[in-house]
Protein backbone atom coordinates (compact mmCIF):
# COMPACT_ATOMS: atom_id res chain seq x y z
CA UNK A 1 0.00 0.00 0.00
CA UNK A 2 2.88 2.39 0.87
CA UNK A 3 4.60 1.61 -2.44
CA UNK A 4 1.40 2.32 -4.36
CA UNK A 5 0.97 5.66 -2.59
CA UNK A 6 4.54 6.57 -3.55
CA UNK A 7 3.81 5.72 -7.23
CA UNK A 8 0.71 7.91 -7.19
CA UNK A 9 2.60 10.74 -5.55
CA UNK A 10 5.39 10.54 -8.12
CA UNK A 11 2.88 10.53 -10.99
CA UNK A 12 1.01 13.51 -9.53
CA UNK A 13 4.25 15.41 -9.12
CA UNK A 14 5.10 14.73 -12.76
CA UNK A 15 1.75 16.07 -13.95
CA UNK A 16 2.13 19.19 -11.85
CA UNK A 17 5.64 19.75 -13.21
CA UNK A 18 4.44 19.32 -16.82
CA UNK A 19 1.56 21.69 -16.25
CA UNK A 20 3.89 24.26 -14.77
CA UNK A 21 6.24 23.88 -17.74
CA UNK A 22 3.38 24.40 -20.21
CA UNK A 23 2.21 27.45 -18.28
CA UNK A 24 5.71 28.86 -18.25
CA UNK A 25 6.10 28.19 -21.98
CA UNK A 26 2.78 29.95 -22.68
CA UNK A 27 3.87 32.85 -20.47
CA UNK A 28 7.24 33.05 -22.24
CA UNK A 29 5.54 32.98 -25.67
CA UNK A 30 3.11 35.69 -24.63
CA UNK A 31 5.88 37.76 -23.09
CA UNK A 32 8.02 37.43 -26.21
CA UNK A 33 5.15 38.56 -28.43
CA UNK A 34 5.30 35.44 -30.60
CA UNK A 35 1.83 34.69 -32.01
CA UNK A 36 0.30 31.25 -31.86
CA UNK A 37 0.70 29.19 -35.05
CA UNK A 38 -1.94 30.38 -37.55
CA UNK A 39 -4.72 28.08 -38.64
CA UNK A 40 -4.32 26.72 -42.19
CA UNK A 41 -5.63 29.32 -44.63
CA UNK A 42 -8.01 28.70 -47.50
CA UNK A 43 -8.88 30.94 -50.43
CA UNK A 44 -11.81 32.41 -52.34
CA UNK A 45 -12.34 32.08 -56.08
CA UNK A 46 -14.81 34.10 -58.12
CA UNK A 47 -15.80 33.40 -61.72
CA UNK A 48 -17.80 35.50 -64.18
CA UNK A 49 -19.31 34.65 -67.54
CA UNK A 50 -18.77 35.74 -71.13
CA UNK A 51 -17.33 39.11 -72.09
CA UNK A 52 -19.08 39.63 -75.44
CA UNK A 53 -19.31 43.32 -76.38
CA UNK A 54 -21.76 44.05 -79.20
CA UNK A 55 -21.79 47.32 -81.16
CA UNK A 56 -23.84 49.25 -78.57
CA UNK A 57 -21.43 48.11 -75.86
CA UNK A 58 -18.46 49.24 -77.94
CA UNK A 59 -20.11 52.62 -78.49
CA UNK A 60 -20.41 53.05 -74.72
CA UNK A 61 -16.80 52.03 -74.13
CA UNK A 62 -15.70 54.55 -76.76
CA UNK A 63 -17.83 57.26 -75.14
CA UNK A 64 -16.31 56.41 -71.73
CA UNK A 65 -12.87 56.83 -73.29
CA UNK A 66 -13.73 60.34 -74.47
CA UNK A 67 -14.08 59.34 -78.10
CA UNK A 68 -10.53 58.06 -78.47
CA UNK A 69 -9.97 54.35 -77.96
CA UNK A 70 -12.13 52.31 -75.59
CA UNK A 71 -12.43 52.23 -71.81
CA UNK A 72 -14.15 49.25 -70.18
CA UNK A 73 -13.33 50.19 -66.59
CA UNK A 74 -16.50 52.24 -65.93
CA UNK A 75 -18.57 49.43 -67.43
CA UNK A 76 -17.20 46.99 -64.84
CA UNK A 77 -16.87 49.37 -61.89
CA UNK A 78 -19.87 47.99 -59.97
CA UNK A 79 -18.32 44.52 -59.71
CA UNK A 80 -14.75 45.67 -59.14
CA UNK A 81 -15.01 45.43 -55.31
CA UNK A 82 -16.38 41.87 -55.45
CA UNK A 83 -13.85 40.72 -58.03
CA UNK A 84 -10.77 42.41 -56.57
CA UNK A 85 -11.39 41.10 -53.04
CA UNK A 86 -11.16 37.46 -54.14
CA UNK A 87 -7.88 35.58 -53.94
CA UNK A 88 -8.42 34.47 -57.54
CA UNK A 89 -10.81 35.91 -60.15
CA UNK A 90 -11.57 34.24 -63.50
CA UNK A 91 -13.54 35.33 -66.56
CA UNK A 92 -14.26 34.18 -70.12
CA UNK A 93 -13.31 36.13 -73.24
CA UNK A 94 -15.59 35.23 -76.14
CA UNK A 95 -14.04 37.32 -78.96
CA UNK A 96 -10.46 37.63 -80.12
CA UNK A 97 -8.82 41.05 -80.11
CA UNK A 98 -8.51 42.90 -83.38
CA UNK A 99 -10.21 45.54 -85.49
CA UNK A 100 -13.65 46.68 -84.32
CA UNK A 101 -16.50 45.92 -85.02
CA UNK A 102 -15.68 42.37 -86.13
CA UNK A 103 -13.79 41.61 -82.93
CA UNK A 104 -13.16 43.19 -79.52
CA UNK A 105 -10.73 46.08 -78.99
CA UNK A 106 -7.49 45.31 -77.13
CA UNK A 107 -8.41 47.89 -74.47
CA UNK A 108 -10.86 45.30 -73.11
CA UNK A 109 -7.92 43.46 -71.53
CA UNK A 110 -6.88 46.57 -69.63
CA UNK A 111 -10.42 46.91 -68.27
CA UNK A 112 -10.42 43.30 -67.10
CA UNK A 113 -7.08 43.75 -65.36
CA UNK A 114 -8.20 46.97 -63.66
CA UNK A 115 -11.34 45.20 -62.40
CA UNK A 116 -9.23 42.53 -60.76
CA UNK A 117 -9.49 39.54 -63.07
CA UNK A 118 -6.40 37.36 -62.82
CA UNK A 119 -6.99 34.94 -65.68
CA UNK A 120 -9.52 34.33 -68.46
CA UNK A 121 -10.49 31.35 -70.55
CA UNK A 122 -10.02 32.09 -74.25
CA UNK A 123 -11.32 28.91 -75.92
CA UNK A 124 -14.56 29.81 -77.71
CA UNK A 125 -16.42 29.44 -80.98
CA UNK A 126 -14.85 32.77 -82.01
CA UNK A 127 -11.24 31.81 -81.25
CA UNK A 128 -10.39 31.34 -84.92
CA UNK A 129 -12.37 34.28 -86.33
CA UNK A 130 -9.07 35.88 -87.36
CA UNK A 131 -7.15 32.64 -87.72
CA UNK A 132 -4.12 31.87 -85.61
CA UNK A 133 -2.99 35.49 -86.01
CA UNK A 134 -6.02 36.47 -83.92
CA UNK A 135 -5.06 33.92 -81.28
CA UNK A 136 -1.55 35.35 -81.09
CA UNK A 137 -2.75 38.94 -80.90
CA UNK A 138 -5.26 38.12 -78.17
CA UNK A 139 -2.75 36.32 -75.98
CA UNK A 140 -0.07 38.98 -76.58
CA UNK A 141 -2.58 41.62 -75.48
CA UNK A 142 -3.55 39.73 -72.33
CA UNK A 143 0.12 39.23 -71.47
CA UNK A 144 0.69 42.96 -71.87
CA UNK A 145 -2.20 43.71 -69.50
CA UNK A 146 -0.98 41.19 -66.91
CA UNK A 147 -3.95 38.84 -67.33
CA UNK A 148 -3.21 35.11 -67.54
CA UNK A 149 -5.10 32.85 -69.95
CA UNK A 150 -6.01 29.28 -70.80
CA UNK A 151 -7.66 27.56 -73.74
CA UNK A 152 -5.73 28.85 -76.75
CA UNK A 153 -2.02 28.86 -77.53
CA UNK A 154 0.60 30.41 -79.78
CA UNK A 155 2.89 27.38 -79.85
CA UNK A 156 2.76 23.67 -79.21
CA UNK A 157 4.91 24.19 -76.10
CA UNK A 158 2.49 26.78 -74.72
CA UNK A 159 -0.43 24.45 -75.34
CA UNK A 160 1.30 21.81 -73.23
CA UNK A 161 2.05 24.22 -70.38
CA UNK A 162 -0.41 24.28 -67.49
CA UNK A 163 -1.78 27.69 -66.47
CA UNK A 164 -0.95 27.64 -62.74
CA UNK A 165 -2.31 30.51 -60.67
CA UNK A 166 -1.59 31.47 -57.07
CA UNK A 167 -4.64 31.71 -54.80
CA UNK A 168 -3.54 32.44 -51.26
CA UNK A 169 -1.53 29.39 -50.19
CA UNK A 170 -2.80 27.21 -53.06
CA UNK A 171 -1.81 26.61 -56.65
CA UNK A 172 -4.84 26.54 -58.96
CA UNK A 173 -4.76 25.18 -62.50
CA UNK A 174 -7.13 26.71 -65.04
CA UNK A 175 -7.99 24.53 -68.03
CA UNK A 176 -10.34 25.69 -70.80
CA UNK A 177 -12.07 24.07 -73.79
CA UNK A 178 -14.70 24.88 -76.41
CA UNK A 179 -17.25 22.53 -77.95
CA UNK A 180 -16.73 24.03 -81.43
CA UNK A 181 -15.17 26.85 -83.45
CA UNK A 182 -18.18 27.78 -85.63
CA UNK A 183 -17.10 25.36 -88.31
CA UNK A 184 -13.65 26.92 -88.77
CA UNK A 185 -11.20 23.99 -88.85
CA UNK A 186 -7.95 23.91 -86.95
CA UNK A 187 -4.95 24.23 -89.24
CA UNK A 188 -3.15 20.87 -89.63
CA UNK A 189 0.14 22.61 -88.87
CA UNK A 190 -1.25 24.24 -85.71
CA UNK A 191 -3.77 21.83 -84.17
CA UNK A 192 -2.83 23.05 -80.70
CA UNK A 193 -4.10 26.62 -81.24
CA UNK A 194 -7.53 25.99 -79.62
CA UNK A 195 -8.48 23.37 -77.02
CA UNK A 196 -11.48 21.41 -78.29
CA UNK A 197 -13.79 19.79 -75.77
CA UNK A 198 -13.02 16.09 -75.58
CA UNK A 199 -13.55 14.32 -72.22
CA UNK A 200 -10.47 12.14 -72.53
CA UNK A 201 -8.33 15.19 -73.31
CA UNK A 202 -9.81 17.16 -70.41
CA UNK A 203 -9.09 14.39 -67.91
CA UNK A 204 -5.58 13.79 -69.24
CA UNK A 205 -4.85 17.51 -68.90
CA UNK A 206 -6.33 17.60 -65.39
CA UNK A 207 -4.04 14.78 -64.29
CA UNK A 208 -1.07 16.52 -65.90
CA UNK A 209 -1.99 19.69 -64.01
CA UNK A 210 -2.01 17.74 -60.75
CA UNK A 211 1.44 16.36 -61.55
CA UNK A 212 2.61 19.92 -62.28
CA UNK A 213 1.74 20.90 -58.72
CA UNK A 214 -1.89 22.02 -58.86
CA UNK A 215 -3.72 21.81 -55.54
CA UNK A 216 -7.02 22.67 -57.23
CA UNK A 217 -8.02 22.02 -60.86
CA UNK A 218 -10.66 24.31 -62.39
CA UNK A 219 -12.08 23.52 -65.83
CA UNK A 220 -13.78 26.21 -67.95
CA UNK A 221 -16.11 24.75 -70.59
CA UNK A 222 -17.77 26.63 -73.44
CA UNK A 223 -20.71 24.29 -73.98
CA UNK A 224 -24.51 24.15 -73.87
CA UNK A 225 -27.40 25.49 -75.94
CA UNK A 226 -27.58 29.29 -76.35
CA UNK A 227 -30.69 30.88 -74.88
CA UNK A 228 -31.66 27.78 -72.89
CA UNK A 229 -31.63 28.14 -69.12
CA UNK A 230 -31.72 24.37 -68.53
CA UNK A 231 -28.52 22.38 -69.17
CA UNK A 232 -28.84 20.14 -72.20
CA UNK A 233 -28.29 16.36 -72.15
CA UNK A 234 -24.71 16.71 -73.40
CA UNK A 235 -23.82 19.04 -70.52
CA UNK A 236 -25.39 16.71 -67.97
CA UNK A 237 -23.57 13.66 -69.35
CA UNK A 238 -20.22 15.45 -69.52
CA UNK A 239 -20.61 16.77 -65.98
CA UNK A 240 -21.21 13.26 -64.65
CA UNK A 241 -18.28 11.80 -66.61
CA UNK A 242 -15.76 14.49 -65.70
CA UNK A 243 -16.63 14.70 -62.00
CA UNK A 244 -16.59 10.92 -61.59
CA UNK A 245 -12.93 10.62 -62.63
CA UNK A 246 -10.51 10.00 -59.77
CA UNK A 247 -6.84 9.25 -59.31
CA UNK A 248 -5.78 7.52 -56.09
CA UNK A 249 -9.21 8.26 -54.66
CA UNK A 250 -8.96 12.00 -55.30
CA UNK A 251 -11.17 13.74 -57.91
CA UNK A 252 -9.25 14.86 -60.98
CA UNK A 253 -11.37 18.04 -61.28
CA UNK A 254 -12.38 20.32 -58.41
CA UNK A 255 -14.70 22.82 -60.13
CA UNK A 256 -16.39 23.19 -63.54
CA UNK A 257 -17.36 26.62 -64.89
CA UNK A 258 -19.68 26.77 -67.90
CA UNK A 259 -20.10 29.55 -70.45
CA UNK A 260 -21.81 30.15 -73.84
CA UNK A 261 -25.49 29.62 -72.88
CA UNK A 262 -26.00 33.44 -72.96
CA UNK A 263 -28.24 33.16 -69.88
CA UNK A 264 -27.73 31.86 -66.33
CA UNK A 265 -28.07 28.13 -65.88
CA UNK A 266 -28.19 25.89 -62.82
CA UNK A 267 -25.43 25.26 -60.33
CA UNK A 268 -25.25 21.65 -59.15
CA UNK A 269 -23.04 19.42 -57.02
CA UNK A 270 -22.27 16.34 -59.13
CA UNK A 271 -20.31 13.44 -57.63
CA UNK A 272 -19.23 15.81 -54.86
CA UNK A 273 -17.92 18.50 -57.24
CA UNK A 274 -19.58 21.84 -57.98
CA UNK A 275 -20.63 22.39 -61.59
CA UNK A 276 -21.85 25.73 -62.94
CA UNK A 277 -23.63 24.82 -66.15
CA UNK A 278 -23.82 28.44 -67.29
CA UNK A 279 -22.65 31.68 -65.71
CA UNK A 280 -24.41 33.84 -68.32
CA UNK A 281 -22.96 36.82 -70.19
CA UNK A 282 -21.41 39.46 -67.97
CA UNK A 283 -21.10 41.95 -70.85
CA UNK A 284 -23.27 41.69 -73.94
CA UNK A 285 -25.73 43.57 -76.12
CA UNK A 286 -29.39 42.85 -76.79
CA UNK A 287 -30.10 39.15 -77.09
CA UNK A 288 -32.90 37.60 -79.17
CA UNK A 289 -34.40 34.13 -79.25
CA UNK A 290 -34.93 32.01 -82.38
CA UNK A 291 -38.28 33.73 -82.99
CA UNK A 292 -36.63 37.15 -83.06
CA UNK A 293 -38.03 38.21 -79.69
CA UNK A 294 -35.70 40.01 -77.32
CA UNK A 295 -34.69 37.68 -74.49
CA UNK A 296 -34.36 39.56 -71.18
CA UNK A 297 -32.52 36.57 -69.74
CA UNK A 298 -29.70 37.31 -72.18
CA UNK A 299 -28.65 40.28 -70.06
CA UNK A 300 -28.66 38.37 -66.78
CA UNK A 301 -25.72 36.47 -65.33
CA UNK A 302 -24.09 35.33 -62.12
CA UNK A 303 -20.72 35.51 -60.49
CA UNK A 304 -19.87 32.28 -58.74
CA UNK A 305 -17.91 32.55 -55.50
CA UNK A 306 -16.35 29.47 -53.92
CA UNK A 307 -14.43 29.31 -50.66
CA UNK A 308 -11.89 26.49 -50.50
CA UNK A 309 -10.36 25.03 -47.32
CA UNK A 310 -7.07 23.10 -47.26
CA UNK A 311 -7.01 19.30 -46.92
CA UNK A 312 -7.45 17.79 -43.48
CA UNK A 313 -4.91 15.08 -44.30
CA UNK A 314 -1.84 14.83 -46.56
CA UNK A 315 -2.85 14.15 -50.15
CA UNK A 316 -6.45 15.07 -49.47
CA UNK A 317 -8.70 17.35 -51.45
CA UNK A 318 -9.16 21.09 -51.06
CA UNK A 319 -12.86 21.23 -50.18
CA UNK A 320 -15.41 23.91 -51.06
CA UNK A 321 -16.73 25.02 -47.68
CA UNK A 322 -19.01 27.77 -49.01
CA UNK A 323 -20.63 28.07 -52.43
CA UNK A 324 -22.39 31.27 -53.51
CA UNK A 325 -23.91 32.87 -56.59
CA UNK A 326 -24.13 36.65 -56.93
CA UNK A 327 -26.88 37.88 -59.33
CA UNK A 328 -25.74 40.24 -62.09
CA UNK A 329 -27.33 42.06 -65.01
CA UNK A 330 -26.12 44.24 -67.84
CA UNK A 331 -27.89 47.58 -68.29
CA UNK A 332 -27.81 48.08 -72.05
CA UNK A 333 -28.96 51.69 -71.91
CA UNK A 334 -26.35 52.74 -69.37
CA UNK A 335 -23.69 50.36 -70.63
CA UNK A 336 -22.93 49.10 -67.14
CA UNK A 337 -22.64 45.75 -65.38
CA UNK A 338 -25.02 45.84 -62.40
CA UNK A 339 -24.61 43.97 -59.14
CA UNK A 340 -28.31 43.20 -58.68
CA UNK A 341 -28.40 42.91 -54.89
CA UNK A 342 -26.39 46.09 -54.43
CA UNK A 343 -28.66 47.94 -56.87
CA UNK A 344 -31.78 46.72 -55.06
CA UNK A 345 -30.28 48.01 -51.83
CA UNK A 346 -29.99 51.41 -53.51
CA UNK A 347 -33.64 51.42 -54.60
CA UNK A 348 -33.47 49.89 -58.10
CA UNK A 349 -36.46 47.81 -59.19
CA UNK A 350 -34.58 44.60 -59.99
CA UNK A 351 -36.33 42.14 -57.68
CA UNK A 352 -37.81 40.34 -60.69
CA UNK A 353 -34.36 39.81 -62.22
CA UNK A 354 -32.99 38.59 -58.89
CA UNK A 355 -35.84 36.13 -58.43
CA UNK A 356 -35.54 34.81 -61.98
CA UNK A 357 -31.79 34.22 -61.56
CA UNK A 358 -32.29 32.54 -58.19
CA UNK A 359 -34.99 30.22 -59.54
CA UNK A 360 -32.82 29.08 -62.44
CA UNK A 361 -29.61 28.71 -60.44
CA UNK A 362 -31.32 26.58 -57.77
CA UNK A 363 -33.44 24.59 -60.24
CA UNK A 364 -31.42 21.39 -59.82
CA UNK A 365 -31.48 21.30 -56.04
CA UNK A 366 -28.22 23.08 -55.23
CA UNK A 367 -29.72 24.66 -52.11
CA UNK A 368 -29.73 21.30 -50.34
CA UNK A 369 -25.97 21.11 -50.90
CA UNK A 370 -25.45 24.54 -49.35
CA UNK A 371 -25.48 26.94 -52.31
CA UNK A 372 -26.62 30.39 -51.19
CA UNK A 373 -27.09 33.78 -52.82
CA UNK A 374 -24.16 36.01 -51.94
CA UNK A 375 -23.73 39.76 -51.78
Amino acid sequence: MIARRRQVAVALAGLLTAAAACQAQHHDSKASGRPAPPAPRGFTLVAAGDILPHSAVLDRARFDAGGTGYDFRPMLSAVQPLVSRADLALCHIENVYGDVPLTSPPEEAQGLAATGYDSCSTASDHSLDLGTAGVRRTLDTLDGAGVRHAGTARTDAEARTVTLLRAGPAKVAQLAYTADTNGVPLLPAEPWSVNLLDPARVLADARAARRAGADVVVVSLRWGTPGQDAPDPRQLALARELTAARTDGRPDIDLILGTHARTPQAYEKVNGTWVVYGLGDQITGEMYDNAGTQDPGGNLSTIGRFTFAPPTRPGGRWEVTRAEFVPQSFDIDAGRVVDVNQAIGQGADLAGDRDRIREVVLSRGAAKDGLVMGK
